[in-house]
C-alpha cells in the first residue's frame, strides 16, 4: 500500500507543550492503555478501565461476595444504587442527594421516565424529539406514541447543531406531554442550552427528559439550578463503568411523589421485605428501581467517581475544551478537504467532534487495524471522542495524523 504523505504538524500545534502544562496529566497513568492501541479516540463510546479495578474485582469477590455472602445486602449493597446515584449527582450533575439512582440500562430508564411522564400529564397527546436523536430514544418515543395514540412532533436540527430554544418554542404547546432531548448530541456534540430549553418547555406545562449519556462526565451539569425535570444517562462513556454498566436516572424532588414506575418491582416498594399484597412505592428515588441492583457491575463506576471527584468537573471541562479545540485545529491543518460537523464554539461543543469525509468508512476500518480507534457514524462521519482524564494531546496528534493519511488514501 502506498501511503499519501501528510504535511508535518505546524509548529504551533506541537502537542508537547500542551501535555507538559496539563494539570490533569497524572490521571492518564491510572488507566489501562489497551493492547496495540496507538491512539484511542473513542472514549465517548467506551471509556478505558482504571488499572486499580483489576485489583478491586478480585477483592470484591473474595471479601464481600465470598466473605460476607448474603449478609452483604444488609451491610451496604441494598443502598449502593442510591449511594452511587448521590455521588454522580454531586460530582457531575449539580444535583442534591435523593434525586439520582443507578439502575437498569439507559434504554429501560428512558422508557420508565417517558412512560411516567405520560401518566403525569393526562389529556395531552404529543411527544417532542429531534429527528436526528439517538436511535434508542426515537424508537421508544415512536413505540409509546403508537401504544398510547399520541403524536410525535419532530425537530429538524442543524447537521452541526442540536436542540435550541427557538426550535422547541415552535414545537411545544399545551398538547405536549414531554420533550426527550440530548444534552450533548451523540453525533454533532452540540451542547444544548439546557436551562433555556427547559424553561421554554415548562412554560407550556410540559416536562423535559434530558438524555445526558454524552454529557455526564464531559460537561458540567447543573440540573437542580436549571430546573430540570428528569434526566438519564449511561455510565460506560465518560464515567468509565465498563461495557454494559448500569445507567442512572435523575428525577427532581418535586416530581417524586407523582412518579409512577411503569415496571414496579419488589425493591422499588416501600417495604420490600414485607412481601405484602399490592405495590406501595418507596417514598423517594428508590421507587424507580424495579429489580435487584447489579452490585458487581457498579465496582468500576465507583472507581471512576473517585477519579472525577479528585479532579473536579471544572478542570475536566477545561481539559475537554482544550482537547477538542486542538483536534479541530489539527483537522483544519492536516485534512483541509474534510467538513467539521460539530460546533466550533467552545461553549456549545461537548467532549467529542465529528468530521465528515466521503472516505470515512474505509478510513476507520484501516485505522482500527493500525491501532488508531475513532468511531464511524453513517453515512460519512468519523467521530472523535476525547476523554479528558485518560487522553493526552500527543495521542490526539497521532490519531489525527493517521486519520489524515487514511482519508487521503
Amino acid at each position: 500500500m502506498t501511503t499519501t504523505a501528510v504535511p508535518p504538524t505546524p509548529e504551533h500545534l506541537d502537542p508537547a507543550p500542551r501535555d507538559a502544562a496539563d494539570p490533569l496529566a497524572a490521571h492518564r497513568g491510572h488507566f489501562l492503555s489497551g493492547e496495540g492501541v496507538v491512539a484511542y479516540l473513542d472514549g465517548n463510546s467506551l471509556g478505558r478501565p482504571l488499572a486499580r479495578t483489576l485489583d478491586r474485582y478480585p477483592a470484591f469477590v473474595r471479601e464481600q461476595w465470598g466473605g460476607r455472602l448474603i449478609r452483604g445486602w444488609d451491610e451496604g449493597w441494598l443502598g449502593r444504587a442510591e449511594e452511587l446515584g448521590d455521588r454522580i449527582g454531586a460530582a457531575c450533575l449539580g444535583a442534591a442527594s435523593g434525586q439520582t439512582i443507578v439502575a437498569d440500562s439507559t434504554t429501560v430508564l428512558i422508557f420508565k421516565l417517558l412512560r411516567a411522564a405520560i401518566a403525569a400529564r393526562p389529556g395531552r397527546d404529543e411527544l417532542v424529539i429531534a429527528r436526528d436523536e439517538f436511535p434508542t430514544d426515537r424508537f421508544i418515543v415512536e413505540r409509546l406514541a403508537e401504544d398510547h395514540g399520541l403524536t410525535v412532533r419532530w425537530l429538524d436540527t442543524a447537521h452541526d447543531g442540536g436542540a435550541t430554544p427557538e426550535l422547541l418554542a415552535e414545537a411545544v404547546s399545551e398538547r405536549t406531554i414531554a420533550a426527550l432531548l440530548g444534552g450533548v448530541a451523540y453525533r454533532s456534540a452540540w451542547f444544548a442550552p439546557m436551562r433555556e430549553i427547559t424553561a421554554v418547555v415548562q412554560a407550556h406545562g410540559a416536562l423535559v427528559i434530558w438524555d445526558c449519556s454524552h454529557a455526564v462526565g464531559s460537561v458540567p451539569l447543573e440540573l437542580d439550578a436549571w430546573g430540570v425535570d428528569m434526566a438519564v444517562g449511561c455510565s460506560y462513556k465518560y464515567l468509565n463503568g465498563g461495557p454494559g454498566a448500569p445507567a442512572w436516572a435523575y428525577v427532581a424532588t418535586r416530581h417524586l411523589p407523582e412518579l409512577r414506575n411503569p415496571i414496579p418491582g419488589w425493591l422499588g416498594a416501600a417495604q420490600p421485605f414485607s412481601m405484602t399484597e399490592g405495590f406501595e412505592p418507596a417514598p423517594g428515588i428508590r421507587r424507580l428501581v424495579s429489580g435487584t441492583p447489579p452490585i458487581t457491575a457498579m465496582v468500576p463506576l465507583a472507581d471512576m467517581l473517585d477519579e472525577i471527584e479528585q479532579a473536579g468537573m471544572a478542570a475536566v471541562r477545561t481539559k475537554s475544551v482544550a482537547l477538542t479545540a486542538y483536534a479541530i485545529a489539527l483537522v483544519d491543518a492536516l485534512i483541509p478537504d474534510a467538513a467539521l460537523a460539530s460546533p466550533r464554539d467552545d461553549e456549545r461543543r461537548g467532549g467529542h467532534l465529528t468530521v465528515d469525509h466521503p472516505n470515512a468508512a474505509r478510513a476507520v476500518q484501516r485505522l482500527w487495524a493500525e491501532g488508531v480507534i475513532p468511531d464511524f457514524r453513517h453515512p460519512s462521519g468519523v467521530r472523535i471522542g476525547l476523554s479528558p482524564l485518560s487522553t493526552s494531546f500527543a495521542e490526539v496528534e497521532r490519531g489525527i495524523r493517521a486519520l489524515a493519511a487514511a482519508l487521503a488514501d
